[in-house]
């Protein structure tokens, strides 16, 4: 089977299947696992953000989805050489890949009837649905019940641990300027790993906060989770994101519970390291009760 991966989060179901030898295309965005460095990249930004600031980021996308236009290009011609049996791609976020209406369009124009399946996890419970989803269509259903098995393991022991204890308040801030609450899986996340989320729904896409409305929900935690910035990325954005006064009024900030993670590997991606997130989020509301395994590079506090 030939398969076009559209989502780096399908891409590392794939390899997660052990069907990464049939992978054929990925994205621009795809870099995880290391096997995936050598794919033809088959996506490109169609925007310029490198180096740009996150409100700077924030206005040209929305300007470019107000208009109309696509935030990514897919390559028709290199679509039509390889010519895959399978494409993966989504309809949940028109900001994590090519919108699913151009594949469809795309994929008709050069190729006729192909198989086009959309991924559409909107909690962690449907992300484990996914590779299930997968597996059956890539023919790898018994292995993708393994791997489920051994994730749901995972989610289970944080859960059961975390099921006694007190429940600090939780900002999950999926973007800096504007500020942003994360949506879809994160809030699931924070209540299985102990935490009351102050703000998003699970379930429903991320959205802008006004800073009232964070103030007066007075998080004890925040982890900073901006989409698709590594660790290292969202400690530099927010050395330099002019945030108002409220932010020092926050309960985290005063008592030094910031944390900035890589978004992009744990958080922002429905995949199987969805479920490392699940861990670090444990880690950081309750770490009385759940020893640190992962390293320095995955997550950080972050000293005012």
């Amino acid at each position: 089977m030939r398969i076009c991966s559209l989502l780096p989060s399908a891409t590392e179901i794939v390899f997660a299947l052990g069907l990464g030898d049939q992978l054929v295309a990925v994205t621009h965005e795809c870099d995880y696992p290391a096997q995936t460095a050598g794919l033809p990249i088959i996506t490109r930004n169609a925007l310029e953000h490198e180096g740009a600031a996150s409100r700077d980021i924030h206005n040209h996308i929305a300007q470019a989805i107000h208009q109309g236009s696509s935030i990514y290009h897919l390559d028709a011609e290199l679509l039509r050489k390889l010519d895959p049996d399978i494409i993966l791609t989504q309809e949940l976020c028109h900001v994590c890949a090519v919108a699913y209406t151009e594949v469809q369009k795309t994929v008709r124009a050069i190729l006729g009837e192909r198989k086009v399946v959309s991924l559409e996890p909107t909690n962690l419970d449907a992300i484990l649905d996914t590779i299930i989803q997968a597996g059956d269509l890539l023919g790898a259903s018994g292995k993708a019940a393994e791997v489920v098995a051994s994730l749901r393991k995972r989610v289970d022991a944080v859960a059961r641990r975390s099921a006694a204890l007190p429940r600090p308040r939780v900002f999950a801030m999926e973007w800096l300027d504007p500020a942003m609450a994360g949506g879809h899986w994160v809030p699931q996340m924070v209540s299985m790993a102990g935490g009351a989320d102050v703000l998003g729904q699970e379930k429903f896409p991320s959205f802008v906060a006004r800073w009232e409305e964070i103030a007066e929900r007075r998080p004890e935690v925040v982890v900073l989770m901006p989409c698709g910035f590594d660790q290292a990325r969202t400690v530099e954005e927010y050395r330099r994101t002019p945030l108002p006064d409220a932010w020092r009024t926050l309960p985290a900030v005063q008592s030094g519970r910031v944390y900035a993670v890589n978004g992009s590997a744990y958080f922002n991606r429905p995949g199987p390291r969805i479920v490392d997130g699940l861990e670090m989020l444990a880690e950081m509301i309750h770490p009385e009760a759940f020893s640190r395994r992962h390293g320095p590079e995955a997550w950080q506090q972050i000293r005012p």
